[in-house]
């Protein structure tokens, strides 16, 4: 992509109602925005963020000697400085409107359509991006797996939520540039509360679930809830576009957040808010009917007002049900979508890497990976693993560190009563004692009537927890390694260690058959 600059002031003049005290001296070419100053270059705008671990307005100095040539922030600073500093209310709304700016304002020459949502987000942006492959557009995806702007597919997947404004904006502007028409973003609750998907200009918001997760970070439900709201509240701001704008919000009447969304749909600034829900509720505007389902995918009946649609679907599990139902009802309803062609794009879609993967080297068991982290995906992973075997299903999982401690608790009570045997294991216990986290687990699966030892086991290295369920599988049992998904590392203490769940059953299934094959990661673990 070109190397783009922008004049100062212009950029300032998009900081709408934000700025509090601009001290302006001069017309400033800005060339990149940063938010970490060590990666800041000559000409850059350096946005100070406050928050987390530390204080951007820490870093200004270090900042400006690297080169930045005006500074944003939200202190009222007490040194001097020689370059132009704009003290707003709000800095990371700031960044996100500088950020567009920068960019051209990508987001207002393409339709944008948003997904969030506690489990499922990224199966159901995949599948939206697959169903407007189907109808002839050219589309772009942002997910928290892969990026894929025109013929270029972009790995996202080293413990990431939403990237951060500039890289969103920046993907944003490729996609306009290569001639992208619709774009499929995943958002998630971190990056809708530090707005890094704000001005995005978005036309379709898609909220798949709300339960429980992230509470270390939001605090409560009720935050979590608002949170992840915020991509409905997007709808109202997005500018007029030629064409027009959907503005539709689409979400979940099954789930236990439908009586908040549409309490929050009576509010008078979302009156311009269309809306439309999907479910197996009788009630739902989007309803699934006929579910069947096998371990090598789903049939079921869409039914629509006075019309009905047969779907035909590689992806597994019960779960996925709903999933299909959300990218349906918001490209059918949203964008305008034929149903033929959306039934298409459903039926396309094999797999999203690390979701209810399967690993295969010809062992007479099933072994498959699923990024299940969550309390209620937890749940639905092993409700669809009791369907797809008749064997014994074995799950491998942990709960990570310095993370919402009561999903430990959940999870293990979960696994106790859905699963025949689990194994708790490290998942980035990261500067926790990973003796703790499995201590807790241990006593919640007690307290469900686990038998340690029978129907549970604490096993701390997750290369050896792996190799445990590979090595007590017998014919036709399932065993199914949960919480880590695609993602390509493991952090224990302050370092990442390669990881990856794939490989390491890969090499675990290969010892046990006595073939060659792929090398057991190393995590600080191994006995």
């Amino acid at each position: 992509m070109a190397e783009r600059s922008a004049q100062l002031a212009e950029l300032i003049d998009c900081l709408s109602g934000l700025v509090q005290h601009p001290e302006l001296t001069g017309n400033a070419v800005i060339t990149g925005i940063g938010l970490d100053s060590r990666l800041v270059q000559a000409g850059y705008i350096f946005v100070a963020l406050s928050g987390g671990t530390s204080d951007g307005h820490q870093f200004i100095p270090q900042a400006v000697r690297n080169g930045a040539a005006a500074v944003v922030g939200s202190q009222k600073l007490d040194f001097p400085m020689r370059v132009p500093y704009v003290q707003v209310s709000d800095s990371r709304l700031a960044l996100a409107q500088l950020s567009a700016a920068f960019y051209g304002f990508p987001g207002r020459k393409m339709k944008v359509v948003g997904v969030t949502g506690t489990d499922g987000k990224t199966t159901t942006t995949n599948l939206i991006y697959s169903i407007l492959r189907a109808a002839g557009a050219r589309a772009g995806m942002i997910s928290t797996v892969h990026a894929v702007i025109g013929e270029e597919t972009i790995d996202t997947g080293f413990h990431v939520t939403t990237p951060d404004a500039p890289v969103v904006q920046e993907m944003l502007a490729r996609m306009a540039a290569s001639g992208t028409t619709h774009v499929v973003l995943e958002a998630t609750s971190h990056g809708l509360d530090q707005k890094r998907v704000a001005c995005c200009e978005f036309d379709v918001a898609v909220i798949t679930n709300i339960t429980h997760e992230h509470l270390d970070y939001h605090g409560t439900y009720e935050n979590y809830f608002a949170s992840k709201a915020t991509l409905i509240r997007e709808l109202a701001r997005t500018v007029e576009k030629q064409g027009g704008n959907a503005r539709l919000a689409v979400f979940n009447r099954d789930d236990i957040s439908f009586p908040l969304i549409e309490k929050l749909l009576t509010e008078h600034d979302l009156a311009s808010i269309q809306h439309t829900d999907y479910g197996m509720d009788d009630q739902s505007d989007f309803r699934a009917t006929n579910i069947v389902t096998t371990a090598d995918g789903l049939t079921f009946t869409i039914c629509h007002q006075h019309n009905e649609w047969a779907v035909t679907s590689r992806l597994v599990g019960q779960y996925n049900v709903s999933n299909i139902l959300a990218a349906f009802s918001a490209a059918v309803a949203g964008l305008g979508i034929a149903p033929q062609d959306a039934l298409q794009g459903i039926g396309a879609m094999q797999s999203v890497a690390g979701r209810m993967e399967k690993v295969d080297l010809g062992q007479d068991f099933s072994a498959i990976v699923d990024f299940a982290h969550t309390p209620n995906a937890l749940k639905v992973a092993l409700q669809a693993a009791r369907q797809m075997t008749k064997g014994r299903v074995i799950a491998i999982f942990g709960s990570a560190g310095l993370r919402d401690r009561a999903k430990r608790r959940m999870m293990a009570e979960v696994a106790v009563q859905l699963a025949d045997v689990s194994i708790f294991t490290a998942e980035d216990p990261r500067t926790e004692k990973l003796e703790d986290i499995l201590a807790e687990m241990k006593k919640a699966a007690i307290g469900q009537g686990g038998v340690e030892g029978e129907t549970f086991m604490c096993v701390p290295d997750r290369g050896e927890a792996i190799c445990r369920a590979v090595n007590m599988a017998v014919k036709n049992d399932l065993i199914m390694a949960c919480g880590k998904g695609h993602e390509q590392s493991m952090c224990f203490g302050e370092i990442e260690y390669a990881w990856d769940d794939r490989t390491a059953l890969r090499a675990a299934l290969a010892e046990r058959l006595g073939i060659a094959g792929e090398k057991m990661p190393y995590l600080p673990t191994q006995p």
